[in-house]
């Protein structure tokens, strides 16, 4: 269990990592806000794990269209 837990979060370091190789873009930006945010709201307002899930997904959405206009 714990090796699958390190392996993971290996996994998960190194996408990040390759994730930074540029500066983001103003989309990707608005896009990880919105989601940090809409996720936040939709717990706050439904509660539970499907409201954090849509909210966090609706977000990203609106967050990457924002992004996209600057």
């Amino acid at each position: 269990m714990t090796t699958k837990v390190l392996l993971s979060v290996a996994a998960a370091a190194l996408i990040a990592l390759a994730g930074c190789s540029t500066p983001p873009t103003n989309a990707q930006i608005g896009t990880g806000v919105g989601a940090v945010a809409g996720g936040v709201i939709g717990n706050a307002v439904l509660g539970g794990p499907v409201g954090t899930l849509g909210g966090a997904a609706a977000g990203a959405l609106i967050g990457n269209e924002v992004g996209k206009k600057k």
